[in-house]
């Protein structure tokens, strides 16, 4: 199993920043962030392969930089520019190719008010 610890959430005001960490207990081809909100569905945020590669949810694109250290086996997300509809439970997951399927951290709270 892949053991996701994620940290970083908290309390921010509109316009404010964040940055989310996660570390894995082993190395994956690729991480990436997962929200979900009160009464809504878990969608994508971002996510990062190994190489490089990045996708990025088309709401949060030019605001959030997702970006990994290999070495220490972490994905971080930079969240700028925070709005009111960013507010959400933030969850990492990881691809493990040996599992042969994702897993999940335990979420972190973003709640994005004035």
């Amino acid at each position: 199993q892949v053991q996701l610890v994620e940290s970083g959430g908290a309390l921010v005001q509109p316009g404010g920043s964040l940055k989310l960490s996660c570390v894995a207990s082993e190395s994956t081809p690729a991480m990436g962030w997962h929200r979900q909100a009160p009464g809504k569905e878990r969608e994508l945020v971002a996510s990062m392969s190994r190489g490089g590669s990045t996708t990025y949810r088309d709401s949060v694109r030019g605001r959030f930089t997702i970006s990994r250290d290999h070495a220490k086996n972490a994905v971080y997300l930079q969240m700028n520019s925070l709005e009111l509809e960013d507010t959400a439970v933030y969850y990492c997951n990881a691809y493990s190719p040996i599992h042969g399927k994702w897993f999940w951290g335990q979420g972190t709270q973003v709640t994005v008010s004035s």
